[in-house]
């Protein structure tokens, strides 16, 4: 099977290929045949700019797989059916960053190799769909519910990897209880009792819980009416504040990259010093409440570019963790080049880095996806 994966984010579309042959389905993630990055700085002519570099796939393609970041009554993995198009393009409004470029991908896929390509939708908040009533509901009154205002959660494909990645790594029953932190450009936590998400930082939008590279995370709902009341601000000037003029970016002055505020940090600046210190209060307060959601972690996950790559991230809420037996081992800490865990040998809770690999786990549903339709595809 030769199956070409689309994952889009806020900034950037994410093309990865490669050709599975007639081999049983690997356990880890393959390198690609081909992999590129596409910048989303102008979504102008994304679909004609997108199918251009479509065009330079090395072979055939059987099926093409999709991050759809919001899938609204969609629960799992699905073909993009008409239906299952119109159901992305009333999300638009939810996930605002993400949407239009998925929905210009899905459009690239049907002008580089036409329309009769199965394409699949993998969904982003199917992940959390195994939430609690309590925890997905809002306080608000009950008719919201009727209008599908709840916590849906977000960065679900990422989640999913990462804790089966850390349940491969601990063993078997070593990782019953796990905090999974997806810290990029956007962030998120997860809480994930047995292999299932119990709570989630993320909620209606992706602009809920954890500060971010420039999204705010969670405010006082009281400060938009402020703003909106007394401030002057339109709709449109809130949500551009709230999307990309927040968070690290905001708050340092200096940029949304956290490798750029550090290194504003070590030339004094105080504003980046303010804002990393921002950063981490938020991360250790939400990893509270997931630990108290779980009643006790077994181990704590780190992923995305900041989770990745950025030990004083993960030393500064490891240190927070202390009471509960978390302790880092310094040198691994600072050197890890690959998956592993970087707790010291008698910490009680483990702490992992874990390679983001979503693009494997979007090729892995379509996988599943292409073995319901016709069991042949695939060993």
């Amino acid at each position: 099977m030769k199956l070409l994966v689309l994952n889009r984010g806020s900034s950037s579309i994410k093309c990865w290929y490669h050709d599975f042959g007639n081999q049983p389905w690997p356990l880890e993630a393959p390198e690609p045949l081909w992999k590129q990055t596409l910048s989303l700085s102008s979504r102008d002519g994304l679909p004609t700019v997108l199918a251009n570099i479509l065009r330079q796939v090395p072979g055939s393609v059987d099926a093409v797989g999709h991050r759809v970041v919001h899938g609204g009554k969609f629960h799992e993995s699905s073909l993009l059916t008409p239906e299952v198009r119109a159901e992305i393009q009333r999300q638009t409004e939810i996930a605002p960053l993400h949407a239009s470029a998925g929905l210009a991908a899905v459009e690239a896929v049907d002008l580089a190799y036409g329309c009769g390509i199965p394409q699949i939708a993998v969904f982003d908040t199917a992940f959390h769909t195994t939430l609690p009533e309590e925890a997905y509901v809002y306080p608000g009154p009950h008719a919201w519910l009727a209008d599908g205002i709840r916590r849906y959660g977000f960065h679900g494909i990422s989640h999913r990897y990462s804790a089966r990645r850390a349940g491969e790594l601990l063993g078997p029953g070593k990782a019953l209880r796990i905090i999974t932190c997806h810290l990029g450009g956007g962030a998120s936590l997860a809480a994930v009792k047995d292999g299932k998400c119990v709570d989630t930082t993320m909620g209606f939008t992706p602009l809920e819980g954890l500060m971010m590279g420039s999204r705010s995370g969670s405010v006082d709902p009281g400060i938009l009416i402020y703003l909106l009341r007394h401030k002057g601000m339109n709709l449109e000037q809130l949500e551009d504040v709230l999307q990309r003029k927040s968070g690290l970016l905001g708050l340092s002055g200096v940029s949304a990259d956290m490798r750029e505020v550090l290194a504003a940090i070590e030339q004094g600046n105080e504003r980046a010093r303010l804002a990393f210190d921002v950063y981490v209060h938020r991360l250790v307060r939400e990893t509270g409440s997931m630990l108290a959601v779980l009643g006790g972690v077994d181990a704590v996950v780190f992923t995305g570019g900041i989770g990745e790559n950025c030990p004083p991230v993960r030393e500064a809420l490891a240190r927070q963790l202390a009471f509960c037996g978390l302790h880092l081992d310094a040198l691994r800490n600072a050197s890890l080049e690959e998956d592993g865990d970087i707790a010291t040998f008698d910490s009680r809770v483990r702490a992992l880095v874990i390679r983001a690999q979503e693009e494997w786990e979007i090729a892995r549903e379509c996988g599943r996806v292409m073995r319901q339709i016709d069991p042949r595809k695939m060993d």
